[in-house]
């Protein structure tokens, strides 16, 4: 079944608005009045709803019921991605949403190849807001995550208060890893965590220190050297899998 979002809450509003939605409910899926459909609200709410009107600029619906299924995860994943090159983070922002992330902030890091020109900015970053959008409304996400603007390595490393902690991975640690850490911890205490990868380049010893000095922790994805879009995804699915587990 297909799923929509709406920005007011579902007692507010029984209309689906958003015209690039209009258009794929009526001319692309070419749903018709009497189908069901997924509608969640701006509390992050879910409801099966009834199609009861399709016109050119909106779809009304009638509300069936609230759907008990928690999607979201427990903990809030934060990744902070390296900005890779060329169209990586496309691919990046759709797997990690798919995955659960809460957010994702692209990082300019000493050893980025690429960057993201600020001139440029707002159309990258409204091009990977419209994929995420796609997929989560795919993946049946209630949380659409926010793609937010690129921030420097020093507005990073003050970015990590906000978080319950932080992690970062790097190539040269060969002992800490994600198993032994999360055996250390009690994450339904956890409220969010920062999870840094580096971009192609990697990251520079110091930028490491510095990250450790700030109370992030360094670990290891294994003795195999991943690709930056490679670790951001088998990080994060790990951390997912982990965070489910302390709902059941």
């Amino acid at each position: 079944m297909d799923r929509f979002f709406i920005r007011q809450e579902i007692s507010q509003s029984t209309f689906i608005e958003n015209q690039e939605d209009v258009k794929h409910i009526s001319k692309v899926l070419r749903l018709r009045v009497n189908d069901k459909i997924e509608v969640v609200d701006s509390n992050e709410k879910e409801y099966l709803c009834e199609i009861i009107a399709i016109s050119k600029d909106s779809v009304e619906y009638k509300v069936i019921e609230e759907v008990a299924i928690k999607r979201e995860l427990g903990v809030q994943i934060k990744v902070y991605q390296g900005v890779p090159k060329g169209q990586k983070l496309d691919l990046i922002a759709q797997k990690l949403t798919e995955i659960g992330v809460y957010s994702i902030t692209p990082v300019e890091f000493k050893r980025c190849i690429s960057s993201i020109k600020e001139e440029k900015e707002d159309k990258k970053i409204a091009r990977l807001q419209r994929i995420i959008y796609e997929a989560a409304k795919q993946s049946k996400r209630n949380h659409i995550p926010k793609i937010e603007s690129p921030m420097t390595f020093k507005e990073l490393v003050k970015e990590l208060k906000s978080n319950t902690i932080n992690i970062v991975f790097y190539e040269c640690e060969e002992e800490n890893n994600l198993k032994s850490y999360f055996a250390s911890l009690d994450l339904s205490k956890v409220e969010s965590i920062g999870v840094i990868v580096g971009p192609e380049g990697g990251i520079t010893p110091e930028e490491i220190e510095l990250l450790e000095s700030n109370g992030c922790k360094v670990l290891t994805l294994g003795a195999r050297i991943l690709r930056t879009e490679t670790a951001a995804v088998v990080a994060s699915a790990i951390i997912a899998y982990e965070a489910e587990n302390i709902q059941t």
